[in-house]
C-alpha cells in the first residue's frame, strides 16, 4: 500500500517538481549524517588503536548542522515541524485553517529572514578568515553550505502559503 507521507493531495506542476527537489535535498542531508556517523566511528576506531581522526569534533558540528537545514524545507512542507496541539486540538477546522495561514505567513518570513542573516553571517566569516581550530576549514564554507536549504525553505513555506489559502476540501480523504 502507498501511504503519502502528508496528507495534502499530491502536488503537480512547479510545486511538485519543488517537493522533488526539497526531499532529494533531504535525503542529501541524511547523507551527511551518514557520514558524520561514519567520522565519528573512525573516531572510536582511532582511539582503540592509538590514532585517532583528528578533527573529527569540527566536522561534526558542521556536518549536523549543515544536515539540519537541509531537512528544514522537507519539514515545512511536509507539515512535519513542531506545533503545539493544545492550542487545536477543540478547534474547528476554519479556526485550524486560520491557524495554519497565519504559520504559513511566519514561516515564509522568518525563512526570508534566515537567508538574509545567514548571509550577512557568512560575508563576516569571510571578512574576518575565521577558521576551525584543528582542521583550518573556513567556517564561511557551513554558512555557503547552509543557504541553498535557507532558499528551499523559503519556496517550502511559499508553496505552504499558496496552499493554505485554498479552501479546505469538503470531500472525504479516507
Amino acid at each position: 500500500m502507498d501511504t503519502p507521507i502528508h496528507d495534502t493531495p499530491r502536488r503537480t506542476g512547479w510545486t511538485g517538481a519543488a517537493e522533488r527537489l526539497i526531499t532529494a535535498w533531504a535525503i542529501l542531508g541524511g547523507g551527511i549524517i551518514l557520514a558524520v556517523v561514519a567520522v565519528n566511528v573512525l573516531t572510536v576506531l582511532g582511539g582503540i588503536i592509538g590514532r585517532p581522526f583528528p578533527g573529527d569534533f569540527e566536522l561534526t558540528q558542521m556536518g549536523v548542522a549543515i544536515a539540519a537545514f537541509a531537512f528544514l524545507p522537507y519539514c515545512q512542507l511536509t507539515g512535519a515541524n513542531v506545533s503545539a496541539d493544545i492550542f487545536t486540538s477543540g478547534a474547528g477546522p476554519r479556526l485550524i485553517s486560520i491557524f495554519t495561514l497565519v504559520a504559513s505567513v511566519v514561516a515564509l518570513l522568518f525563512s526570508i529572514l534566515l537567508v538574509r542573516q545567514v548571509f550577512l553571517g557568512m560575508g563576516s566569516q569571510r571578512e574576518f578568515s575565521y577558521v576551525t581550530a584543528i582542521l583550518s576549514i573556513p567556517t564561511w564554507w557551513a554558512y555557503l553550505a547552509a543557504i541553498p536549504s535557507l532558499v528551499l525553505l523559503v519556496l517550502a513555506s511559499a508553496i505552504t502559503l499558496l496552499e493554505s489559502l485554498r479552501p479546505p476540501s469538503r470531500g472525504n480523504s479516507a
